[in-house]
């Protein structure tokens, strides 16, 4: 049976590279074009043609998705959404289905990709961690997103998970955020993309039923440690992931 798993996996491998390409080319061109809106609108727009385009390539490869806790973003407030990071389907997962116009922090070296790279940079605060002064103005950029009410979708973490702990050490960033300008922060749980794209497999994909778990949002203020907040936080979706994985 393990045999016959890894041979379909790779079938399911080159079936959701294909969806993937030929359902992108249309949305790359949708993306340079709503470059002529303003924000935030852009984000929105970019957050409406995402969620569609997703929807039709989980319809295509076999997975789908269920989604709790909606209700914990409250109209007519932002949030900063922390989201644990598995996978490469983290990403495609969050930025779409977060309630909202939002954007995400992400490393520069993937925007250089052809064509998905104008993509990417629609939806994205970009950063080269090994910058110090690319850290700051991204630092920066985050600020002025949270500012035009849009939402911050940060991956605390900060690389994918590839460990057997269920989250790894979370990194300062969005926690200094949330004080510097007294937005709550909202914890979102992913489940199952480890599933889909197990670290250490090769051309491996597997249709799976993901889901996204928005928790209620945690209020912050300009007193608050951000340090003590970074490991409430940490505490919190590590005992909801370990106790809701199986679901």
């Amino acid at each position: 049976m393990r045999i016959i798993k890894e041979i379909l996996a790779r079938i399911f491998a080159f079936w959701a590279m294909v969806v993937f390409i030929i359902t992108m080319l249309p949305v790359v061109l949708i993306m340079w074009a709503i470059g002529l809106i303003k924000e935030p609108k852009r984000t929105a727009a970019f957050r409406n043609i995402s969620k569609v385009w997703m929807n039709i390539f989980f319809l295509l490869v076999g997975c789908r998705l269920k989604i709790k806790g909606k209700e914990n973003f409250k109209k007519g407030t932002n949030y900063i959404v922390i989201c644990n990071h598995n996978s490469l389907m983290d990403v495609p997962l969050a930025t779409p289905f977060i309630p909202g116009a939002n954007k995400t922090i992400a490393k520069i070296e993937i925007s250089r990709i052809p064509l998905f790279g104008l993509i990417y940079k629609r939806g994205s605060i970009l950063v080269d961690r090994k910058n110090k002064e690319s850290r700051s103005i991204s630092f920066k950029k985050m600020k002025e997103v949270l500012a035009m009410g849009i939402h911050m979708c940060i991956y605390p973490e900060g690389t994918r998970n590839k460990t057997e702990m269920p989250l790894k050490e979370f990194h300062d960033g969005a926690f200094k955020l949330a004080v510097e300008t007294g937005k709550s922060i909202l914890p979102a749980i992913i489940f199952n993309t480890k599933k889909a794209l197990p670290p250490g497999k090769v051309f491996f994909f597997w249709p799976t039923k993901f889901q996204i778990h928005f928790l209620p949002a945690v209020p912050i203020s300009s007193t608050d440690n951000y340090e003590k907040i970074k490991l409430h936080l940490h505490q919190l979706m590590s005992d909801y992931y370990v106790t809701h994985q199986l679901l």
